[in-house]
């Protein structure tokens, strides 16, 4: 089984993996972007993707999302795992927050951490880059005084240091993951116990008009169903124009959960199911 995931070594989608999948055994397949991670899939390099999905200081991963409404076709989610984050402060060696000129990660790190850029180095220039990881090993290679945000593990591997621990700006930092599979893929046994969530993105509500998208959620709400996460993205094909993903709590293929998403359909002119898949299960390996 190869799961493709954010890499190189030392990401916290590393991190994340190894705790979710437990005792399953896997091959590892790291990629350079969360985009490829989903594409291995797609294109059947992968036999599951492990990526990114949403985060509690910053909202929803978009490259997860994009990836998934406009470049795939033949991928769903199957599962989901929550997954603390603790960000670090690391660079090549012992030196003051005064003295580090530039601070680099993947963009979603730099946001959890900002009002510590803010507060402690707001002379230091930050700067993207497509991993977390990456940024630990392109410090450890400068001889300028840049420092990384990551993981603290992976700081040894590129022989660095941590020169802070827990600088995310808030408690409880958690990221949402979520395991990708070929729609057609074959699953471990169901757990007859288990919680359900539906992810669907829908979008084209007739004329433009006002209350367009309440009544096509009143669908769902007037059924009892509970939507536990809405957002919009653009679609891409001109101003004005979006996609809307939700979460539903329980199944899409059975009972009142069902039937909401066939009635959502005669409001939208595309429903596409993204995944339906328990909550907190076991690893689909």
């Amino acid at each position: 089984m190869k799961v493709a995931y954010l890499g190189p070594t030392g990401t916290f989608s590393e991190e994340a993996l190894a705790d979710a999948a437990g005792a399953a055994e896997y091959e590892r397949l790291p990629q350079a972007t969360i985009h490829a991670a989903i594409e291995a899939v797609e294109s059947g390099e992968a036999d599951r993707a492990f990526v990114p999905f949403e985060n509690s200081i910053e909202g929803t991963v978009r490259p997860t999302l994009d990836a998934l409404a406009f470049d795939t076709d033949h991928v769903e989610i199957v599962g989901e795992h929550d997954h603390e984050i603790r960000q670090a402060l690391i660079a090549r060696e012992k030196i003051s927050l005064e003295r580090i000129e530039a601070v680099i990660s993947h963009p979603q790190a730099t946001a959890q951490c900002a009002r510590f850029l803010r507060e402690r180095m707001p002379r230091a220039d930050v700067r993207a880059v497509s991993s977390t990881s990456d940024a630990v090993r392109r410090v450890s290679v400068s001889e300028q005084p840049w420092a990384a945000l990551g993981s603290a593990a992976a700081a040894e591997p590129y022989g660095c240091v941590v020169l802070e621990r827990g600088v995310e700006d808030e408690e409880g930092n958690v990221t949402r993951f979520v395991w990708l599979a070929p729609r057609d893929a074959e699953l471990p046994a169901e757990d007859p116990g288990a919680s359900w969530r539906t992810t669907l993105v829908f979008h084209e509500l007739g004329e433009d008009r006002p209350g367009a998208l309440t009544e096509a959620l009143a669908e769902l709400s007037d059924r009892g169903i509970n939507m536990t996460r809405i957002e919009s993205r653009p679609r891409r094909s001109g101003l004005g124009r979006y996609l809307f993903f939700i979460d539903l709590d329980g199944r899409g293929d059975r009972g009142v959960v069902a039937e909401g998403i066939e009635a959502l359909r005669s409001q939208a002119e595309t429903v596409r199911i993204l995944g339906s898949y328990q909550v907190e299960g076991p690893p689909p390996l």
